[in-house]
């Protein structure tokens, strides 16, 4: 009887953790439809200040596996506002973003599962776990999707994921913000 009982606790674990799985795979196909359907009009929200910075950022990092403008408004807004501001607005922005490939691969979903790409980067995320989220972010990486996607795989917990792909996003927006500001100022030498 009682293993009849741990069967059934079995099941309808799995069921939830199956629905939960869908449901995650629907939200990523959905937001990253909505954020390519309105990619040429991102760059409206950097009228918005930091606000406007981190809906670029998040919008950006949202999408799985299609690009868009996310650092070249960092760069240009490193030039307008304080690049410390720029690149906390953008970092975060970007680390909640990254949820969306972290979800797919949690989802047990994804597609890239049989591709070389997603296979070179599933051992390095397993040796490593979040410290190579850190560096995988903190590097300009069309590719950090994939790792994203092997962190949900691996089931890294999702806290721990946000904060080392937060840290890795602040130290490559900040880069970006302050090449910005940077070049603006030689620019401007040059001229003068």
């Amino acid at each position: 009887m009682e293993v009849e009982i741990q069967k059934k606790e079995i099941s309808t674990s799995n069921f939830f953790k199956n629905i939960l799985r869908l449901l995650a795979l629907i939200a990523v196909v959905g937001i990253t439809i909505y954020i390519y359907g309105i990619r040429d009009r991102v760059s409206e929200f950097a009228a918005y200040g930091y606000p406007g910075i981190f809906l670029i950022a998040l919008l950006a990092n949202a999408t799985v596996l299609l690009p868009a403008p996310g650092v070249a408004v960092v760069f240009a807004m490193g030039s307008v506002f304080n690049p410390i501001g720029v690149a906390l607005a953008a970092g975060t922005g970007g680390a909640l973003g990254e949820l969306s490939g972290y979800l797919a691969g949690f989802s047990g979903q994804a597609v890239v599962e049989r591709t070389d790409i997603y296979n070179r980067f599933l051992p390095f995320i397993q040796k490593y776990g979040v410290w190579a989220i850190l560096v995988l972010s903190a590097i300009p990486n069309p590719f950090f999707d994939i790792a994203g996607i092997a962190a949900g795989v691996t089931k890294i917990p999702v806290g721990r994921f946000l904060l080392f792909c937060w840290i890795g996003q602040l130290i490559k927006m900040a880069m970006f913000a302050y090449a910005g500001m940077y070049s603006i100022d030689w620019i401007e030498k040059l001229y003068k």
